[in-house]
């Protein structure tokens, strides 16, 4: 059906009068909205230092909170507002200075218990690095569910200026949960090996990896290093083992 001229020439009229300019004031009036929903959501106490400028649905946010976790949620909160299109997050942690090596070691001990009476903790092998606040954590964990937990417990702790997450989570394998079993049998059953299961936060680490196991965690001997690893190897399914575990005379540089 062709257009008669009348209704082409108000079709034509209609599209010149939204001009740039009409774009513009429908936009300030949608970023004007939008920024309102925003600073509602920000309406807590741990965002009180935050501050939030809408711009063509891009939200930028500056200014300071105390924990990580908290410059994390602002922006999970933000994301989940109608109408925003993408989150610029600058707020900056301002958390009490630790130094690296501190943070450090209070965050391995908190770690070393995190899923306690879950019956995984033997199963994660989380790693540590800290340079200027920033924290990185790496190693392997159990499942989704382990991970996530190091992560919160690790972005809730002052101190911490940010989280980088290369944590590998081990693959779903009934086989691998075989091997995991039997593999904490046959080492925390043998009467030598058995006294590391007195601490639930600092066990032998089990990791399974299609079939390929790995060893972590540190031992009292040279003599327990070996006994577990000649342990892991007797276990069925088992294709390869990695032994990593440290021995602490070795790291203190006592005999």
């Amino acid at each position: 059906m062709r257009l008669s001229s009348k209704v082409f020439t108000a079709i034509f009229a209609t599209a010149l009068a939204l001009s740039p300019a009409t774009h513009a004031f429908a936009q300030a009036g949608q970023d004007s909205q939008v920024q309102a929903d925003v600073v509602k959501s920000l309406d807590k106490k741990q965002f009180k230092d935050v501050h939030a400028e809408t711009n063509n649905g891009v939200v930028k946010l500056t200014g300071t909170v105390l924990l990580y976790a908290d410059k994390e949620d602002a922006d999970r909160r933000v994301h989940h507002r109608k109408g925003v299109t993408a989150v610029d997050n600058e707020i900056q942690v301002a958390a009490t200075e630790v130094d690296d090596a501190t943070l450090t070691r209070k965050l391995a001990e908190k770690l070393e218990y995190d899923r306690v009476g879950y019956g995984t903790t033997a199963f994660n092998s989380i790693t540590i690095g800290v340079h200027d606040g920033v924290v990185t954590l790496g190693g392997s964990a159990y499942g989704p569910v382990d991970k996530d937990s190091a992560v919160s417990l690790v972005s809730n702790y002052q101190g911490v200026k940010d989280v980088i997450d290369n944590i590998n989570v081990d693959p779903l394998s009934p086989m691998d949960d075989r091997i995991r079993i039997a593999e904490y049998r046959t080492i925390y059953g043998f009467p030598t090996l058995n006294r590391y299961a007195i601490d639930p936060g600092k066990p032998i680490r089990i990791t399974v990896v299609n079939g390929n196991v790995t060893l972590t965690g540190v031992v009292d001997s040279q003599a327990d290093k070996d006994t577990a690893n000649v342990r892991a190897n007797t276990v069925p399914g088992v294709f390869k083992v990695i032994n990593q575990l440290q021995v602490a005379s070795a790291l203190t540089g006592k005999n």
